[in-house]
């Protein structure tokens, strides 16, 4: 049995869920936005194990600065 990795989308789903409950003032649209462009700046990594963690720690970096202090 082979397991396949989620898709783009679910990926990004995932991690969009997982911020709203940290970033509430931001638009669900802001945060997928910023969550899509971090996950494309990372399309050709050469490992794939840790790029949804590293998308998801550009994506609160991008968040914070328009959410504020």
């Amino acid at each position: 049995m082979t397991h396949e990795p989620p898709s783009r989308e679910q990926t990004i789903d995932e991690i969009v869920v997982r911020l709203q409950p940290r970033f509430p003032a931001l638009a669900e649209s802001t945060i997928r936005d910023a969550v899509t462009e971090a996950f494309d700046e990372l399309k050709d990594a050469r490992v794939r194990d840790f790029v949804e963690v590293l998308v998801e720690k550009q994506a609160k970096k991008h968040l914070k600065q328009i959410d504020g202090p």
